[in-house]
């Protein structure tokens, strides 16, 4: 089981939901570029971008080759959803389910990602400016009272929380955001329909954005299967990673007997 973290996490993002699942499954979680010990030089980003989502799926396929794993589950979460996604069309035979949480197939209309690569880019500049500031802990506090993310600020492990996203680099992150932010990636709506996969779609009742999102991926393909989580925003496996573990189970024993 592949997990792939979302925007500002790193491979311990899952710790507490792989406790849960550790006797049953073996398994795997990376830092994605950008995030945890997964840093580019500087160098390694003028000919080519390897930050992109192309570019990070071909990594990870050939991180998979450097374990033999041919064929696993694989959960992501936002960003991790959204390249979990990519992952899943376009290297279909290297997956058996994915379950996607809070995640989205990108924007469908130039107008809207040329207007998200614009809030971007502001964001990468908010970066950049608490890095001189030394606020990136306050820029990590307003980040998590967007409406998203529910009443997670309220939740009595936040505080372990902006402790590891304390961890990530604004720089880092701004570099993420540049080249895999959900505007510049390829939008996926259309490939939807044509995906084999059984897909789980796991989204926060109080994420109403998602909630939306999320639906309307369910209508394009029959495959799509969708669980609104009460009480939770965006982040559901920090939230109840509990409950987050037993629905990953179930999902898997329930779609394999049915393939």
């Amino acid at each position: 089981m592949l997990f792939l973290h979302g925007f500002m996490g790193n491979r311990e993002e899952f710790s507490p939901v792989i406790r849960f699942l550790k006797t049953d499954f073996c398994c795997v979680s990376i830092d994605l570029p950008g995030h945890g010990k997964n840093i580019l030089l500087d160098t390694e980003l003028e000919n080519e971008k390897p930050y992109s989502m192309s570019q990070v799926a071909e990594g990870i396929i050939d991180f998979l080759d450097s374990l033999n794993i041919c064929k696993c589950l694989l959960v992501g979460y936002s960003m991790g959803g959204r390249l979990g996604l990519y992952l899943g069309i376009n290297y279909p035979h290297r997956f058996s389910h994915l379950i996607l949480e809070s995640a989205s197939p990108g924007l469908a209309t130039i107008e809207e990602r040329e207007a998200r690569i614009k809030n971007d880019l502001g964001i990468a500049r908010k970066l950049n400016r608490c890095l001189q500031a030394n606020d990136f802990q306050q820029f990590l506090i307003n980040w998590y009272q967007q409406p998203i993310f529910g009443q997670i600020s309220h939740h009595p492990d936040f505080p372990q929380m902006l402790q590891q996203r304390l961890q990530c680099h604004p720089l880092e992150l701004a570099k993420s955001l540049q080249y895999m932010g959900i505007g510049v990636q390829p939008s996926l709506w259309d490939k939807l329909a044509n995906l084999q996969l059984p897909v789980l779609l796991i989204v926060g009742e109080q994420d109403r954005k998602f909630v939306e999102i999320n639906q309307k991926m369910c209508s394009f393909n029959p495959k799509f299967s969708l669980q609104i989580i009460k009480n939770c925003g965006h982040n559901i496996h920090w939230e109840q990673p509990q409950q987050f573990a037993e629905i990953i189970r179930d999902f898997f024993v329930n779609s394999s007997c049915l393939m």
